[in-house]
């Protein structure tokens, strides 16, 4: 992708929104940056190496001090309803089209938006549903990395607010590992070095989402609303660009 210096600045304040978000609620960076970044221009295969190589970077220093805090044993149950999901949903990412796939996205994060505009949380107290949910997680992080909300739905009820951002961070540590190692074995083009560019401008959100983090928690609710509204806007232009071209 080549851009124009305006263009490289929009690029440069997402990465530092995602970053920000990533640690200021502990997931979300991608859901609320990846459809930014696709106005700006690419499709999901194009961003994804990128945010990939991020999340490693900035999850393992995050977690370098704070192994002692992570749920192990929830996590280890968990991973094989994901996995399987996972997989194929990177194979779907591979495979499928661009332009479908970056429907697929904004379609996904439009539904998120909705239920952040509306403050409807997704959850279930049976147990099946949470199974459900773990997969339908795990297929939608394999094909862009937006299942987040959907796994941290069944996570929260079940781990400690004190663990849950960490086990989260090792499980996105785990998840994207296996979608850039996809990403080499199927000769995925990564540009490594606008990645590794890219890591200090993304370090400025991290540091300001670390400080932010207990007050963002606190005021949740009007975060998400705002986001919300935000992001469906964007999603709204993103699909009409698509079907329009």
């Amino acid at each position: 992708m080549s851009f124009t210096f305006l263009e490289l600045a929009l690029v440069a304040l997402i990465f530092i929104w995602i970053g920000f978000v990533r640690t200021g609620l502990g997931f979300g960076g991608v859901v609320l940056g990846l459809p930014l970044l696709m106005l700006v221009g690419g499709s999901p295969i194009d961003w994804l190496p990128v945010i990939g190589i991020h999340l490693i970077f900035f999850s393992g220093i995050s977690l370098s001090n704070s192994l002692k805090k992570i749920d192990w044993a929830y996590l280890k149950t968990t991973l094989p309803w994901i996995l399987p999901a996972k997989i194929l949903g990177v194979i779907g990412l591979i495979s499928l089209p661009p332009n479908i796939m970056t429907v697929i996205v904004y379609t996904i994060t439009s539904f998120y938006a909705f239920t952040w505009i509306l403050d409807r949380s997704i959850s279930s107290q049976k147990s099946w549903v949470n199974n459900v949910l773990l997969v339908l997680g795990g297929y939608i992080s394999g094909t862009s990395l937006n299942g987040a909300p959907l796994l941290v739905a069944v996570y929260m009820r079940h781990i400690v607010i004190e663990q849950l951002r960490n086990t989260l961070f090792v499980l996105w540590f785990f998840l994207v590992s296996i979608k850039m190692g996809a990403f080499l074995m199927v000769g995925v083009y990564i540009d490594w070095r606008f990645a590794l560019m890219l890591i200090p401008i993304a370090a400025i959100g991290h540091f300001f989402g670390l400080k932010a983090h207990d007050k963002i928690i606190a005021k949740d609710v009007i975060f998400k609303r705002f986001m919300g509204s935000v992001l469906l806007f964007v999603c709204v232009i993103g699909l009409v660009k698509v079907f329009s071209s």
